[in-house]
């Protein structure tokens, strides 16, 4: 009897180093922010479940999903094998509050991959931008990188995983751009290495002198150091393989919900999902359908914004939209 306990013990314990669940399959943790913004933007959780439902049918895959910024319990992590956060971000990012960015270095160590997506690619230097460098890269910095509202046309990826059967896309979104990256990496636009860390970058396309001139949403810019580099190329996606064996990414679009229903945009996100997973990524990328109805559901009971008020008077946590729905 003894034996057997041991040797139960034995192979739980080895399935959770392994980062499977006792089934034998790979977990996701997929963290979806507190409900911000208008309606039909920042929409976490209805994209989480869109995401979600998207990826039911992938074998050896289990998505454990959240609201509300976290996890109900943190021992879901033990067997994860990758945790991604689509939430706000800056000072009140999911990551780096109370102890849950020492919960995350653990993780790390462990090589459990890390993706964030949209406003949670977004932290303050001296509160997770050591870390974010270290897991992703990179990140959005406040005042050095900018988030207009603008349509990137991406005419071509790298080859990798995360683009296999995405096909040229198109579409408006608010796509953050001039991420700060790890001195290695350059403006984030070509595959490099730093040590044993190996960035790729994703989404790449060149933004208007008009984008670069702004306004942006918030705050409205125009930065001389981001007009400077009108005619370059940007990063908007990009991914690392980090030396602990995780895998991490980084995404800043996701703004409106409605662009869940483009196809390419959609494959793009849901193939990062499987791959910092260490999922196998299918050759012509994962198949999904979503339909208009799809998308209306499980939206946030949020107030509409109040027509024509101004950034003085309006509440910090909208005062990114307000130059939207102005426009």
């Amino acid at each position: 009897m003894l034996r057997r306990f041991a040797l139960f013990s034995f192979l739980a314990a080895a399935t959770l180093a392994s980062g499977l669940t006792p089934d034998g399959k790979h977990k996701l943790v997929l963290i979806a922010g507190k409900p911000s913004h208008p309606p039909g933007m920042h929409e976490f959780r209805a994209g989480s479940l869109l995401l979600e439902k998207c990826l039911k049918e992938i074998p050896n895959l289990v998505v454990d999903r959240h609201d509300m910024g976290w996890v109900t319990d943190e021992a879901t992590f033990a067997d994860a094998d990758a945790v991604v956060i689509y939430a706000d971000g800056g000072k009140g990012h999911p990551a780096v509050q109370g102890t849950h960015l020492e919960t995350l270095k653990g993780l790390m160590a462990k090589g459990v991959g890390f993706g964030v997506m949209h406003y949670g690619v977004e932290v303050v230097p001296e509160l997770g931008g050591k870390e974010f460098l270290a897991w992703l890269g990179g990140h959005y910095e406040n005042s050095y990188s900018c988030n207009p509202i603008w349509e990137p046309n991406f005419t071509s990826f790298p080859e990798h995983p995360i683009t296999r059967g995405v096909k040229p896309f198109q579409i408006e979104d608010e796509w953050y751009f001039n991420m700060r990256f790890r001195p290695a990496f350059g403006e984030g636009i070509e595959a490099a290495k730093d040590g044993d860390t190996r960035f790729v970058p994703i989404l790449v396309a060149t933004p208007s002198d008009a984008t670069r001139d702004g306004p942006y949403v918030y705050p409205k810019g125009p930065y001389p150091h981001i007009q400077a580099q009108k005619g370059e190329k940007e990063s908007m996606m990009w991914c690392v393989e980090r030396p602990d064996g995780g895998r991490g990414f980084g995404f800043t679009g996701g703004h409106f919900h409605k662009n869940w229903g483009n196809g390419e945009f959609r494959k793009t996100i849901l193939n990062a999902l499987l791959w910092v997973t260490k999922v196998e990524v299918p050759e012509n990328g994962v198949a999904s359908t979503v339909s208009e109805e799809d998308l209306t559901q499980n939206l946030d009971d949020k107030p509409a914004p109040k027509p024509k008020k101004t950034t003085m008077t309006t509440p910090k946590v909208f005062q990114r939209e307000v130059v939207v729905t102005e426009k």
